[in-house]
């Protein structure tokens, strides 16, 4: 009996991804809830219950293992790419203001909503602007809404740029890196609550390996190869 139990345990740790920390406050708000409907009426309590590991689930942080390469740069969320084009990078990071190419991936309230970091190396810039709420999909959205951008520096000396953007139901962003800090690719490093959008930022010359309409998972899918050339000032 003793080792059902156990092989249970494991199992269930195997195929249920972990939580992410800033899921708690609400899973345990949704639980408190539910609690307080059973009492009133079993059915309202069940309804509780499901809506509380609906709310578990959408806090997901599943273990994701990126490529085994350090010339690439991979997709910081889970999502669809809804846009490529290119762009200036958010004024507030002080790069270059030349437009570079831009990878626009939308997550649905399904998603998985951590995001991850592209790449692996020292975080330069850390910088948070508040804005509007337009949907996320948008096309402005990136210019507009609420936002937190990353400006990185790869250990191969390249610039990348990585922007979560609130959604039209997104209130909060976290973000927990802060300048200096060496990070890994494929590292949660934020979360976005509900729907929104991660910006890409990558360096002149890159080599796209993603296209409109195609879905990502953060932290593994390759969205582009890095220039061998890297003589990007630093900042």
């Amino acid at each position: 009996m003793r080792g059902t139990v156990q092989h249970a345990a494991q199992l269930a740790r195997e195929t249920i991804p972990p939580m992410h920390p800033a899921g708690r406050p609400f899973v345990l708000g949704a639980l408190a809830g539910a609690l307080a409907l059973r009492k009133l009426a079993r059915p309202l309590g069940t309804l509780g219950f499901i809506g509380a590991a609906a709310t578990a689930w959408f806090f997901r942080e599943p273990k994701r293992v990126p490529p085994a390469r350090d010339d690439v740069a991979v997709a910081p969320a889970d999502g669809v790419v809804s846009l490529i084009e290119e762009a200036v990078p958010p004024p507030e990071l002080g790069m270059d203001p030349q437009p570079r190419t831009r990878v626009s991936i939308f997550l649905s309230v399904f998603d998985v909503h951590v995001q991850r970091v592209p790449a692996s190396g020292r975080v330069q810039r850390v910088a948070y602007r508040p804005g509007k709420f337009l949907s996320a999909d948008l096309d402005k959205a990136s210019e507009e809404n609420e936002r937190n951008s990353v400006l990185l520096r790869t250990t191969s000396g390249h610039e990348l740029a990585v922007v979560q953007i609130a959604g039209l139901v997104a209130r909060r962003i976290v973000c927990q890196v802060s300048e200096g800090d060496t990070v890994h690719v494929g590292q949660t490093y934020g979360l976005i609550r509900f729907g929104s959008r991660v910006d890409l930022y990558l360096p002149a010359g890159s080599t796209l390996s993603v296209r409109v309409g195609q879905r990502t998972i953060g932290g593994e899918t390759t969205v582009a190869e890095l220039p061998a050339d890297h003589q990007e000032s630093s900042k």
